[in-house]
């Protein structure tokens, strides 16, 4: 190794176990085991601008174990990203743009959000297939690698093989997978746990397979990643690296998640043969990332901008719109051609919407996890996405809920797509950790999500929803929309679509539902809104989503006859609803917190909030036709009728 790659590498090391010691907190472990790999690829491949990190033909780099942050901070300071030493020395503090894992949009040259050990292979995933989809309609353009470092703990959890082998079958060969195995996990050895053949599991799920036998060798670690950049398949690079290299501690699972002792720093810096006080770094390590990676990443990013410069096609002229997220340009007028006399489940409708906007808006790609004919997520004019086809838009996922809900969150991350999933509401569990991940970055995935509730039927208990409604609910920064016809259906992928920030669930039903001719748009945007106004005086107030409108106002017509005047609300949105002001909320719901119930057929958990009375089902289900259980649960209009009755009387 050159005498300057040895200096390099040990003051990226060195420099990260200070911020570690500095924070009294951290993981040194992988910091100081995957430098050379990090300085390797960033010297010496690695193509980006420091100085425009968001730069749409950048190579993409992910920390899928996203505890080595402060390796990949040091690594983005030394190569002039916008992180300044002190922000080093602020590492893992309040308000500091170098918290404990990396997070996307929160710290400069940071490509995606990580930690959650798997998601950022299956992100790299979604990265990589948004580059191929972009290079196939942007040929010009479009043409870049994605590249990955994990660790051993993110190749044991489940989500990294559904990530392998759909990678595997795309054939992503832009795809470069950096394995640090150092075989110890926080417990002990890797042996505790696993004993797994990695190189036969990815070449059996068509991937290359290359080793370094040296994981502090700078060159052998640069010429894989070349070898790996010509492959017509994904490569995996093994590298074989010790856990904590050059501290006391080195090879165990000490090394992991605590800081080295103020003793230990200075004997691994003396191993390491660096000579400087805390968070210093020589100019000569400067220079050297600028003469590789900076001047580099300026060339090509300078070369990309001569021939946007010359573009002549109106699809590529404006391209800061055509690669970037951002869709309300593309908008069509709402729909408005609604049939007063249909009855469809919303699930239908949502289809129709879907392919509304898509047949509009280019951007959106997408599918589902296997039940597209159940769930409706199919794009009526469009190609399938696979290996002989990037160019596609509709995309088969799989059985692999999780994966797919992560690779939206990867497109996302990318820029210049609009993935949509969907699948059965109750499987949402399997992508909760996802979910969570596009409220967390920020990404506008939409998600769709059918068979809503108990009315899902035969399937039975394990099929049916109960409490995910408000499991989704409940997480920060996602809008959930359950509509009620049509038109809600309309205006809730309107609202998804002009969403920048926040990721929408939308969530449709099985049973069929009338059209409304009072539903409404604006209401949909407003969250909530009276869809059946009390005709003088107002007696009680019904809120309800979904299909379970269609019951309140049944319910509404049987109190009429009684000479019972109820308004029923429709609030498709709670989130949206949350935004409004006090006082539109107050003039909505209008009746004392005891004279209002909520209606949906699902966990009344959360709801009360709205409500003091709920009729919902806070039970799991039972296999048989949605008319057996309706009956059998007593789930009709009379029964809300005679509940509201009694609740009247009750608060005289």
């Amino acid at each position: 190794m050159k005498e300057i790659d040895k200096l390099s590498v040990a003051a990226i090391r060195s420099t990260a176990i200070d911020m570690i010691n500095e924070a009294k907190s951290g993981h040194p472990g992988m910091a100081l085991g995957s430098a050379p790999i990090l300085y390797a690829l960033f010297k010496d491949h690695l193509i980006s601008d420091p100085f425009d990190p968001k730069w749409i033909n950048r190579d993409r780099f992910v920390l899928s174990a996203g505890h080595a942050s402060s390796l990949l901070y040091t690594m983005l300071h030394v190569s002039s990203y916008r992180i300044s030493m002190d922000d080093l020395k602020k590492f893992r503090t309040f308000g500091s743009i170098t918290p404990g894992h990396p997070e996307f949009g929160h710290t400069p040259g940071v490509d995606s959000t990580s930690g959650p050990l798997g998601q950022g292979i299956a992100q790299a995933v979604g990265m990589a297939m948004a580059e191929a989809n972009l290079r196939s309609n942007y040929p010009n353009y479009i043409d870049h690698y994605t590249y990955v470092l994990c660790g051993d703990g993110c190749l044991e959890e489940g989500i990294s093989q559904e990530a392998i082998s759909y990678a595997g079958k795309l054939k992503l060969n832009k795809l470069i997978l950096i394995y640090d195995k150092n075989d110890v996990t926080l417990d002990g050895p890797l042996s505790l746990s696993d004993d797994s053949d990695v190189t036969q599991r990815f070449l059996a799920e068509h991937w290359n397979v290359l080793t370094v036998d040296d994981g502090n060798d700078v060159d052998e670690i640069s010429a894989a990643i070349k070898k790996a950049k010509k492959s017509d398949l994904p490569v995996l690079i093994i590298v074989k690296t010790i856990i904590g290299y050059g501290s006391s501690v080195q090879g165990t699972n000490k090394a992991h998640g605590s800081p080295l002792s103020a003793e230990d720093i200075i004997k691994t810096k003396q191993f390491f043969n660096y000579n400087y006080p805390p968070f210093t770094i020589p100019q000569e390590v400067y220079d050297n990332m600028k003469e590789n990676f900076i001047e580099r990443g300026l060339k090509e990013h300078s070369k990309w901008l001569s021939k946007i410069e010359k573009v002549k096609d109106g699809n590529v002229l404006d391209y800061k719109l055509t690669f970037s997220n951002d869709v309300n340009y593309l908008l069509p007028e709402d729909f408005t051609n609604f049939d007063v006399n249909k009855v469809e489940a919303t699930r239908k409708s949502s289809n129709s919407a879907l392919n509304y906007y898509a047949n509009v808006v280019n951007k959106m790609i997408g599918g589902s996890a296997d039940v597209e004919g159940s769930v409706l997520t199919k794009l009526n004019n469009a190609t399938v996405f696979d290996k002989n086809n990037y160019g596609g838009r509709i995309i088969h996922f799989g059985i692999r809920e999780f994966l797919m809900a992560s690779i939206a969150n990867g497109m996302l991350l990318h820029s210049g797509l609009r993935p949509f999933v969907g699948c059965f509401l109750v499987f949402s569990d399997y992508m909760k950790s996802a979910i969570r991940m596009s409220a967390i970055s920020k990404l506008p995935v939409i998600y769709i999500f059918s068979h809503d509730s108990i009315s899902v039927g035969q399937d039975g208990p394990t099929h049916q929803p109960v409490e995910q409604l408000a499991m989704l609910r409940s997480i920060p920064n996602l809008n959930v929309i359950r509509p009620c016809d049509a038109r809600e259906v309309y205006a809730s992928y309107k609202i998804a679509l002009k969403s920048l920030d926040t990721p929408t669930a939308i969530i449709t039903a099985r049973s069929e539902s009338k059209f409304k001719a009072n539903s409404s748009y604006e209401g949909v945007e407003k969250g909530a809104y009276i869809i059946a106004k009390e005709e003088s005086k107002l007696d009680f107030t019904i809120i309800a989503t979904g299909t379970e409108v269609d019951l309140a106002l049944e319910a509404k017509e049987l109190l009429k006859k009684e000479n019972i005047d109820v308004r029923v609300v429709s609030m498709p949105s709670m989130f949206n609803f949350e935004k409004q002001s006090d006082e539109y909320k107050n003039e909505i719901l209008k009746s004392p917190y005891e004279k209002r119930i909520f209606v949906e057929m699902l966990s009344s958990y959360g709801l009360h909030k709205y409500a003091k009375h709920t009729m919902c089902i806070d039970h799991f289900g039972d296999s048989a036709d949605v008319k057996v259980l309706l009956k059998e649960y007593d789930y009709t209009s009379q029964r809300l009728a005679n509940d509201i009755k009694k609740y009247i009387k009750e608060s005289k």
